[in-house]
Protein backbone atom coordinates (compact mmCIF):
# COMPACT_ATOMS: atom_id res chain seq x y z
CA UNK A 1 0.00 0.00 0.00
CA UNK A 2 1.30 3.60 -0.86
CA UNK A 3 2.11 6.04 1.63
CA UNK A 4 3.75 8.05 3.43
CA UNK A 5 4.02 5.80 6.82
CA UNK A 6 6.71 3.75 7.13
CA UNK A 7 6.18 -0.22 7.24
CA UNK A 8 5.91 -1.92 10.71
CA UNK A 9 6.71 -5.62 12.46
CA UNK A 10 9.19 -7.97 12.59
CA UNK A 11 7.07 -11.11 10.90
CA UNK A 12 5.61 -12.65 14.36
CA UNK A 13 2.46 -13.33 11.55
CA UNK A 14 1.24 -11.69 8.65
CA UNK A 15 2.67 -10.97 5.59
CA UNK A 16 4.30 -7.91 7.05
CA UNK A 17 4.05 -7.91 10.89
CA UNK A 18 0.44 -7.23 11.89
CA UNK A 19 -0.48 -6.67 8.19
CA UNK A 20 -1.77 -9.41 6.15
CA UNK A 21 -5.01 -10.06 8.60
CA UNK A 22 -8.02 -12.33 7.07
CA UNK A 23 -11.07 -10.92 6.92
CA UNK A 24 -13.05 -14.64 7.00
CA UNK A 25 -10.87 -15.19 10.01
CA UNK A 26 -12.11 -12.03 11.51
CA UNK A 27 -15.24 -12.74 11.13
CA UNK A 28 -15.09 -16.13 12.28
CA UNK A 29 -13.70 -14.88 15.65
CA UNK A 30 -16.51 -15.12 18.65
CA UNK A 31 -15.00 -12.00 20.22
CA UNK A 32 -17.61 -8.81 20.80
CA UNK A 33 -15.48 -6.90 18.33
CA UNK A 34 -16.48 -8.59 15.02
CA UNK A 35 -19.07 -10.88 16.47
CA UNK A 36 -21.54 -8.00 16.88
CA UNK A 37 -21.78 -6.65 14.15
CA UNK A 38 -23.55 -7.35 10.77
CA UNK A 39 -21.96 -9.48 7.69
CA UNK A 40 -21.64 -6.19 6.06
CA UNK A 41 -19.87 -3.61 8.82
CA UNK A 42 -16.44 -2.99 9.36
CA UNK A 43 -16.17 -2.10 12.94
CA UNK A 44 -13.59 -0.15 14.72
CA UNK A 45 -15.06 0.29 17.84
CA UNK A 46 -14.80 -1.71 21.15
CA UNK A 47 -10.67 -1.63 22.37
CA UNK A 48 -9.96 -4.87 20.85
CA UNK A 49 -7.30 -5.40 18.56
CA UNK A 50 -7.40 -6.87 15.43
CA UNK A 51 -4.13 -9.07 16.11
CA UNK A 52 -3.60 -12.54 17.59
CA UNK A 53 -2.78 -12.48 20.86
CA UNK A 54 0.86 -12.66 21.76
CA UNK A 55 3.22 -15.69 20.82
CA UNK A 56 4.19 -16.03 24.46
CA UNK A 57 0.74 -15.58 25.98
CA UNK A 58 -0.37 -18.71 23.44
CA UNK A 59 2.40 -20.77 24.96
CA UNK A 60 1.90 -20.45 28.76
CA UNK A 61 -1.76 -21.11 27.94
CA UNK A 62 -0.91 -23.76 25.26
CA UNK A 63 1.50 -24.99 28.39
CA UNK A 64 -1.03 -24.71 31.02
CA UNK A 65 -3.72 -26.92 29.60
CA UNK A 66 -1.46 -29.58 28.03
CA UNK A 67 0.17 -30.18 31.55
CA UNK A 68 -3.71 -31.53 32.57
CA UNK A 69 -3.45 -29.92 36.27
CA UNK A 70 -6.12 -27.49 36.16
CA UNK A 71 -6.97 -27.67 40.32
CA UNK A 72 -6.04 -25.08 43.15
CA UNK A 73 -2.61 -23.32 42.40
CA UNK A 74 -0.22 -23.11 45.29
CA UNK A 75 0.36 -19.47 45.06
CA UNK A 76 0.14 -18.83 48.36
CA UNK A 77 0.13 -15.36 49.97
CA UNK A 78 -0.75 -13.55 46.83
CA UNK A 79 -0.21 -14.45 43.33
CA UNK A 80 2.91 -14.12 41.22
CA UNK A 81 1.50 -10.85 39.79
CA UNK A 82 2.24 -8.54 42.93
CA UNK A 83 6.08 -8.95 42.58
CA UNK A 84 5.65 -9.60 38.13
CA UNK A 85 3.79 -6.21 38.07
CA UNK A 86 6.65 -4.73 40.95
CA UNK A 87 9.34 -5.81 38.72
CA UNK A 88 7.77 -4.31 35.17
CA UNK A 89 7.21 -0.83 37.05
CA UNK A 90 10.90 -0.67 37.97
CA UNK A 91 12.01 -1.75 34.78
CA UNK A 92 9.84 0.27 32.32
CA UNK A 93 8.80 3.32 34.43
CA UNK A 94 11.51 3.60 36.70
CA UNK A 95 9.00 3.01 39.63
CA UNK A 96 9.68 0.93 42.61
CA UNK A 97 6.29 0.20 44.01
CA UNK A 98 6.04 -2.28 47.36
CA UNK A 99 4.25 -5.36 45.85
CA UNK A 100 3.05 -6.35 49.43
CA UNK A 101 0.54 -3.42 48.55
CA UNK A 102 -0.73 -4.95 45.28
CA UNK A 103 -4.04 -7.17 45.38
CA UNK A 104 -5.37 -8.97 42.52
CA UNK A 105 -8.64 -7.79 40.64
CA UNK A 106 -10.76 -9.28 37.93
CA UNK A 107 -10.25 -6.30 35.98
CA UNK A 108 -9.90 -2.19 36.33
CA UNK A 109 -13.68 -1.29 36.41
CA UNK A 110 -14.03 -3.76 39.22
CA UNK A 111 -11.30 -2.09 40.64
CA UNK A 112 -12.62 1.09 40.49
CA UNK A 113 -16.13 -0.33 41.88
CA UNK A 114 -14.14 -1.93 44.86
CA UNK A 115 -11.98 1.37 46.04
CA UNK A 116 -14.97 3.55 45.52
CA UNK A 117 -17.13 1.23 48.02
CA UNK A 118 -14.44 0.57 50.43
CA UNK A 119 -13.51 4.56 50.48
CA UNK A 120 -16.78 4.98 52.03
CA UNK A 121 -17.60 8.08 49.88
CA UNK A 122 -21.42 8.59 49.86
CA UNK A 123 -23.46 11.64 49.14
CA UNK A 124 -25.35 12.23 52.50
CA UNK A 125 -22.69 13.87 54.88
CA UNK A 126 -21.53 17.14 53.13
CA UNK A 127 -21.38 18.53 49.69
CA UNK A 128 -18.46 17.11 48.50
CA UNK A 129 -19.11 13.83 49.26
CA UNK A 130 -20.21 11.38 46.29
CA UNK A 131 -18.42 13.59 43.56
CA UNK A 132 -15.87 12.63 41.81
CA UNK A 133 -13.80 14.55 39.32
CA UNK A 134 -12.79 13.05 35.91
CA UNK A 135 -11.20 14.74 32.64
CA UNK A 136 -14.22 14.57 29.98
CA UNK A 137 -14.90 13.09 27.93
CA UNK A 138 -14.48 9.80 29.40
CA UNK A 139 -14.32 6.39 28.82
CA UNK A 140 -17.84 5.16 29.12
CA UNK A 141 -17.57 2.18 31.27
CA UNK A 142 -16.42 4.34 34.41
CA UNK A 143 -18.89 7.26 33.94
CA UNK A 144 -21.79 4.21 34.22
CA UNK A 145 -19.37 2.63 37.40
CA UNK A 146 -19.46 6.16 38.83
CA UNK A 147 -23.57 6.44 38.49
CA UNK A 148 -23.93 3.10 39.50
CA UNK A 149 -22.69 3.89 42.50
CA UNK A 150 -24.47 6.98 43.09
CA UNK A 151 -21.38 9.34 42.51
CA UNK A 152 -21.86 12.37 40.93
CA UNK A 153 -19.02 13.61 37.89
CA UNK A 154 -17.06 16.73 38.80
CA UNK A 155 -16.21 17.12 34.77
CA UNK A 156 -12.61 18.22 34.32
CA UNK A 157 -13.12 19.65 30.36
CA UNK A 158 -10.18 18.30 27.65
CA UNK A 159 -10.38 20.94 25.95
CA UNK A 160 -9.13 21.42 22.14
CA UNK A 161 -6.91 24.36 21.81
CA UNK A 162 -5.38 23.57 18.55
CA UNK A 163 -2.65 21.69 18.94
CA UNK A 164 -3.97 19.51 21.11
CA UNK A 165 -5.90 18.33 24.24
CA UNK A 166 -5.66 20.45 27.20
CA UNK A 167 -7.09 20.97 30.44
CA UNK A 168 -6.80 24.30 32.62
CA UNK A 169 -5.65 23.05 36.19
CA UNK A 170 -6.65 26.64 38.00
CA UNK A 171 -10.01 26.06 37.33
CA UNK A 172 -9.54 22.66 38.38
CA UNK A 173 -8.29 24.25 41.29
CA UNK A 174 -11.65 26.75 42.11
CA UNK A 175 -14.00 24.07 41.36
CA UNK A 176 -12.61 21.33 44.11
CA UNK A 177 -12.37 24.16 46.78
CA UNK A 178 -16.23 25.63 45.52
CA UNK A 179 -17.39 21.71 45.28
CA UNK A 180 -15.18 19.94 48.44
CA UNK A 181 -14.98 17.36 45.75
CA UNK A 182 -12.28 14.57 47.48
CA UNK A 183 -11.73 11.85 45.06
CA UNK A 184 -9.64 11.95 41.44
CA UNK A 185 -10.45 9.97 38.85
CA UNK A 186 -7.34 10.03 36.48
CA UNK A 187 -7.09 7.96 33.60
CA UNK A 188 -3.44 8.57 32.07
CA UNK A 189 -2.61 8.17 29.28
CA UNK A 190 -6.49 9.33 28.69
CA UNK A 191 -9.45 7.73 26.76
CA UNK A 192 -10.45 9.13 24.61
CA UNK A 193 -8.50 11.71 23.52
CA UNK A 194 -4.85 9.65 24.07
CA UNK A 195 -3.50 12.14 26.05
CA UNK A 196 0.27 11.44 28.20
CA UNK A 197 -0.13 13.94 30.24
CA UNK A 198 3.58 15.23 31.01
CA UNK A 199 5.66 15.53 34.40
CA UNK A 200 4.06 19.28 35.14
CA UNK A 201 0.47 18.19 34.30
CA UNK A 202 0.73 15.72 36.73
CA UNK A 203 2.91 17.45 39.20
CA UNK A 204 0.07 20.09 39.24
CA UNK A 205 -2.60 17.41 39.87
CA UNK A 206 -0.50 15.98 42.42
CA UNK A 207 -0.15 19.48 44.43
CA UNK A 208 -4.13 20.23 43.82
CA UNK A 209 -4.25 16.11 45.49
CA UNK A 210 -2.47 16.97 48.78
CA UNK A 211 -4.10 20.76 48.97
CA UNK A 212 -7.71 19.43 48.75
CA UNK A 213 -6.44 15.80 50.66
CA UNK A 214 -7.66 14.09 47.58
CA UNK A 215 -7.85 10.16 47.08
CA UNK A 216 -6.69 9.51 43.62
CA UNK A 217 -7.78 6.24 42.04
CA UNK A 218 -5.31 5.73 38.56
CA UNK A 219 -6.55 3.78 35.65
CA UNK A 220 -2.79 3.48 34.00
CA UNK A 221 -3.92 0.61 32.02
CA UNK A 222 -2.84 2.55 28.60
CA UNK A 223 1.06 3.09 29.61
CA UNK A 224 2.37 1.04 27.87
CA UNK A 225 1.40 1.47 24.42
CA UNK A 226 2.67 5.50 24.70
CA UNK A 227 3.91 6.57 21.26
CA UNK A 228 7.14 8.20 21.10
CA UNK A 229 8.70 10.69 22.31
CA UNK A 230 5.79 10.93 24.94
CA UNK A 231 6.81 8.92 28.02
CA UNK A 232 3.95 7.94 30.89
CA UNK A 233 4.60 8.66 34.31
CA UNK A 234 3.21 6.55 36.93
CA UNK A 235 0.91 9.10 39.16
CA UNK A 236 2.62 7.49 42.07
CA UNK A 237 5.86 7.46 41.67
CA UNK A 238 5.72 11.15 42.12
CA UNK A 239 6.42 11.46 45.62
CA UNK A 240 5.65 10.15 48.89
CA UNK A 241 2.51 12.08 49.51
CA UNK A 242 1.13 11.08 45.88
CA UNK A 243 1.87 7.21 46.43
CA UNK A 244 0.26 7.06 49.97
CA UNK A 245 -2.79 8.46 48.44
CA UNK A 246 -2.97 6.58 45.09
CA UNK A 247 -4.83 3.37 44.01
CA UNK A 248 -2.76 2.57 40.88
CA UNK A 249 -4.98 -0.05 38.53
CA UNK A 250 -3.58 -1.34 35.87
CA UNK A 251 -3.42 -4.84 33.35
CA UNK A 252 -1.96 -6.86 30.62
CA UNK A 253 -4.74 -6.49 28.86
CA UNK A 254 -5.50 -3.43 26.52
CA UNK A 255 -1.19 -3.60 25.68
CA UNK A 256 -1.16 -7.22 24.65
CA UNK A 257 -4.63 -7.55 23.17
CA UNK A 258 -6.12 -9.80 26.19
CA UNK A 259 -9.12 -7.77 27.67
CA UNK A 260 -11.13 -11.58 27.42
CA UNK A 261 -8.74 -13.19 30.76
CA UNK A 262 -10.23 -10.85 33.06
CA UNK A 263 -6.83 -10.15 35.61
CA UNK A 264 -5.90 -6.74 36.84
CA UNK A 265 -4.06 -5.50 39.43
CA UNK A 266 -4.00 -2.65 41.77
CA UNK A 267 -1.47 -1.08 43.84
CA UNK A 268 -3.11 0.27 47.09
CA UNK A 269 -1.15 3.34 48.66
CA UNK A 270 -3.80 4.80 51.57
CA UNK A 271 -2.98 2.73 54.26
CA UNK A 272 -6.65 3.16 55.81
CA UNK A 273 -7.86 1.42 52.44
CA UNK A 274 -5.81 -1.33 52.39
CA UNK A 275 -6.03 -2.19 55.80
CA UNK A 276 -10.54 -1.83 54.64
CA UNK A 277 -9.31 -4.36 51.96
CA UNK A 278 -7.86 -6.78 54.03
CA UNK A 279 -9.96 -6.67 56.28
CA UNK A 280 -13.08 -7.61 53.77
CA UNK A 281 -14.27 -11.29 53.65
CA UNK A 282 -11.67 -13.91 52.31
CA UNK A 283 -13.00 -14.61 48.64
CA UNK A 284 -16.01 -11.81 48.40
CA UNK A 285 -14.42 -10.12 45.52
CA UNK A 286 -13.56 -13.10 44.44
CA UNK A 287 -10.46 -15.40 42.96
CA UNK A 288 -7.85 -14.72 40.78
CA UNK A 289 -8.51 -16.71 38.12
CA UNK A 290 -5.61 -19.26 37.16
CA UNK A 291 -5.68 -18.51 33.20
CA UNK A 292 -6.01 -14.68 34.10
CA UNK A 293 -2.80 -14.98 36.29
CA UNK A 294 -1.07 -17.13 33.55
CA UNK A 295 -1.72 -14.94 30.63
CA UNK A 296 -0.85 -11.87 32.72
CA UNK A 297 2.42 -13.15 33.43
CA UNK A 298 3.47 -14.52 30.21
CA UNK A 299 2.83 -11.02 28.33
CA UNK A 300 4.54 -9.01 31.38
CA UNK A 301 7.72 -10.82 31.27
CA UNK A 302 8.02 -12.39 27.98
CA UNK A 303 5.76 -10.10 25.68
CA UNK A 304 7.82 -7.29 25.02
CA UNK A 305 9.23 -8.21 21.99
CA UNK A 306 5.90 -8.82 20.81
CA UNK A 307 4.87 -5.51 22.18
CA UNK A 308 7.41 -3.56 20.09
CA UNK A 309 6.54 -4.31 17.24
CA UNK A 310 2.93 -4.02 17.66
CA UNK A 311 3.56 -0.28 19.26
CA UNK A 312 5.50 -0.25 16.05
CA UNK A 313 2.15 -1.28 13.74
CA UNK A 314 0.51 1.28 15.61
CA UNK A 315 2.48 4.32 15.28
CA UNK A 316 2.64 3.84 11.20
CA UNK A 317 -1.46 3.35 11.25
CA UNK A 318 -1.75 6.40 13.69
CA UNK A 319 0.25 7.97 10.61
CA UNK A 320 -1.93 6.45 8.19
CA UNK A 321 -5.19 7.68 10.19
CA UNK A 322 -3.64 11.17 10.25
CA UNK A 323 -2.53 11.51 7.02
CA UNK A 324 -5.87 10.17 5.29
CA UNK A 325 -8.22 12.02 7.49
CA UNK A 326 -6.10 15.42 6.74
CA UNK A 327 -6.35 15.06 2.83
CA UNK A 328 -9.48 13.52 1.84
CA UNK A 329 -11.96 14.92 4.89
CA UNK A 330 -10.00 18.30 5.91
CA UNK A 331 -13.27 19.53 8.23
CA UNK A 332 -12.96 17.61 10.92
CA UNK A 333 -10.42 17.87 14.03
CA UNK A 334 -8.24 15.43 14.75
CA UNK A 335 -4.90 14.94 16.97
CA UNK A 336 -3.06 11.71 17.03
CA UNK A 337 -2.68 9.99 19.99
CA UNK A 338 -0.15 10.09 22.23
CA UNK A 339 -0.67 6.75 23.26
CA UNK A 340 -3.03 3.42 22.49
CA UNK A 341 -4.76 2.95 19.28
CA UNK A 342 -8.17 5.01 19.96
CA UNK A 343 -8.15 8.14 17.47
CA UNK A 344 -10.77 10.79 19.02
CA UNK A 345 -12.10 12.57 15.90
CA UNK A 346 -14.48 15.72 15.89
CA UNK A 347 -16.98 15.15 12.85
CA UNK A 348 -19.49 18.06 13.98
CA UNK A 349 -18.21 20.28 11.07
CA UNK A 350 -19.22 17.51 8.38
CA UNK A 351 -23.56 18.22 9.01
CA UNK A 352 -23.69 14.84 10.45
CA UNK A 353 -25.29 15.65 13.31
CA UNK A 354 -24.80 14.76 17.19
CA UNK A 355 -24.11 11.16 16.33
CA UNK A 356 -22.06 11.48 13.18
CA UNK A 357 -21.24 7.19 14.52
CA UNK A 358 -24.82 6.83 13.51
CA UNK A 359 -24.14 8.16 9.96
CA UNK A 360 -21.28 6.16 9.04
CA UNK A 361 -23.04 3.08 10.62
CA UNK A 362 -26.01 3.93 8.02
CA UNK A 363 -24.54 5.50 5.31
CA UNK A 364 -20.65 3.39 5.55
CA UNK A 365 -21.40 0.63 7.41
CA UNK A 366 -18.80 1.21 9.68
CA UNK A 367 -18.87 0.63 13.50
CA UNK A 368 -17.43 3.34 15.42
CA UNK A 369 -17.78 4.42 18.95
CA UNK A 370 -20.40 7.42 19.69
CA UNK A 371 -19.06 10.51 21.07
CA UNK A 372 -21.97 11.31 23.10
CA UNK A 373 -21.33 7.86 24.83
CA UNK A 374 -18.41 9.72 26.68
CA UNK A 375 -19.91 12.58 28.67
CA UNK A 376 -19.95 16.19 28.34
CA UNK A 377 -17.92 17.21 25.06
CA UNK A 378 -18.90 14.21 23.39
CA UNK A 379 -21.19 14.66 21.05
CA UNK A 380 -20.27 15.25 17.77
CA UNK A 381 -17.50 12.77 17.77
CA UNK A 382 -16.64 9.30 17.43
CA UNK A 383 -13.88 7.41 18.43
CA UNK A 384 -12.25 4.84 16.03
CA UNK A 385 -9.89 1.87 16.90
CA UNK A 386 -7.25 1.61 14.39
CA UNK A 387 -5.26 -1.36 15.26
CA UNK A 388 -6.01 -3.56 12.40
CA UNK A 389 -4.19 -4.14 9.19
CA UNK A 390 -3.13 -1.14 7.04
CA UNK A 391 -5.35 -2.67 4.30
CA UNK A 392 -8.44 -2.82 6.81
CA UNK A 393 -7.75 0.31 8.29
CA UNK A 394 -7.94 2.35 4.62
CA UNK A 395 -11.44 0.39 3.72
CA UNK A 396 -12.84 1.57 6.59
CA UNK A 397 -11.28 5.21 5.49
CA UNK A 398 -12.92 5.14 2.41
CA UNK A 399 -16.21 4.20 3.49
CA UNK A 400 -16.08 6.96 5.94
CA UNK A 401 -15.18 9.53 3.57
CA UNK A 402 -17.45 8.37 1.09
CA UNK A 403 -20.19 8.62 3.67
CA UNK A 404 -19.72 12.09 4.56
CA UNK A 405 -19.79 13.52 0.99
CA UNK A 406 -23.73 11.58 0.53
Amino acid sequence: MDGPWPAAGSGLFGVNGFDGLDLEWLRERPGKKWSAVDADVLPAWVADMDFPAPPPVRRALHALVEGADLGYPSWGDGTPLREAFADRMHARFGWSPDPARVREIDDIIGGLQLTLRLAGVDGGAGAGDGLVAVHTPCYPPFLDALSGFGRRLLPIPMVDDGAGWNFDLDRLDGELRESGCRTLLLVNPQNPTGRVFTRAELGGLAELARRHDLLVIADEVHADLAHPPHRHIPFASLGADAAGRTVTLTSATKAFNLAGVRCAVAQVGPDRLLAAWDAQPVNLFGVPNLFGVAATLAAWRDGDRWLTDVLAHLGARRLQLADTLGRRLPAVRHHPPQAGYLAWIDCRDLGLGADPAAAFLSRGRVELSPGGHFGPGGDGHVRLNFATSAELLARILDRMCAASHR
